[in-house]
């Protein structure tokens, strides 16, 4: 089927977990569909809790009509910036505070940076070398042999993709990312802050302890893609949202049709439309035949 025999869409995509896994690693398949949608007339967006600035290159590379990043906080229309949500000062303050007197380490993110606290990266330690084993084990199942030097990779693009969190401009804030050594973390920020913030899990696989998004309440996915949807003169009821992470049930709730991945939580998969395969098994090109995209 190809375009010229649907009306366009507007497809909002979610990156990690949807077209990455583990960091890097995109089947091949996910580009073949995103760029065959695009061709076929329909518009791609990104939709990531990542700062823009923290978009693989790869993904970059595929091309597309524009981005919403930060869980909702910015997005783009090609090159333009049409949504702009930074953090009030008050509000990061007393984040900041809350993540010192609860010794939580934390990122904080603006559009094009993201800022690390001290400590953060010797207790993901961990993490970062189990990502780099799993990318491993994603790389042969996509067929690739040479997987030796992984870690090594994975720590150095870790170590210069954050900046020191004294080279913030606390100004510019719009979100940030904690992560705790104590599992309870998550719903202990939800009572504690939830009458000024959206706190949701996060999805870093860290071998214990637990992780989470928070940013300002009204700032999400969903939001974002009304507003863009707004500039281009286009209504929800056409638009796709497809993602696998807690940070997507806004989008989920806004778009006409709403597809989980095939690995997303069975309680995420609940509340969508549809279920595609996992992220490595042609996740995204699976659901964009089944909805007539390409």
């Amino acid at each position: 089927m190809t375009g010229t025999e649907t009306p366009s869409r507007t497809v909002f995509v979610d990156v990690d977990g949807t077209i990455l896994e583990h960091g890097s690693v995109i089947a091949p398949s996910t580009i073949a569909a995103i760029r065959a949608a695009r061709a076929n007339g329909h518009l791609v967006y990104l939709c990531t809790g990542r700062a823009e600035g923290d978009i693989h290159p790869t993904v970059r590379a595929i091309g597309f009509d524009g981005a919403i990043t930060n869980g909702g906080a910015f997005a783009t229309i090609g090159t333009d910036l049409v949504v702009s949500h930074t953090m009030s000062r008050p509000d990061l303050d007393r984040l900041v505070a809350y993540f010192v007197a609860h010794g939580i380490h934390y990122f904080l993110q603006a559009h094009d940076h993201i800022y690390a606290s001290p400590g953060v990266f010797a207790m993901m330690n961990e993490f970062v070398r189990l990502r780099a084993e799993r990318r491993a084990e994603d790389l042969r199942h996509l067929g690739h042999g040479d997987t030796a030097d992984l870690l090594d990779a994975v720590m150095t693009d870790a170590a210069e993709r954050y900046s020191p969190l004294d080279e913030a401009d606390l100004d510019e804030i719009a979100k940030a990312v904690f992560v705790s050594e104590a599992s309870d973390t998550v719903s202990r920020a939800q009572e504690d802050l939830g009458d000024r913030f959206h706190v949701i899990p996060g999805s870093m696989p860290l071998p214990g302890g637990s992780n989470g998004e928070i940013g300002p309440l009204g700032v999400n996915k969903g939001a974002a893609i009304v507003e863009v949807l707004g500039h281009l003169g286009r209504s929800a009821e056409e638009a796709v949202g497809i993602g696998d992470s807690w940070n997507d049930v806004e989008m989920f709730e806004v778009c006409g049709v709403s597809v989980a991945m095939g690995n997303a939580d069975p309680e995420l998969q609940a509340k969508a439309d549809r279920v595609t395969t996992g992220v490595l098994d042609d996740g995204v090109w699976n659901a964009f035949v089944a909805l007539g995209l390409i």
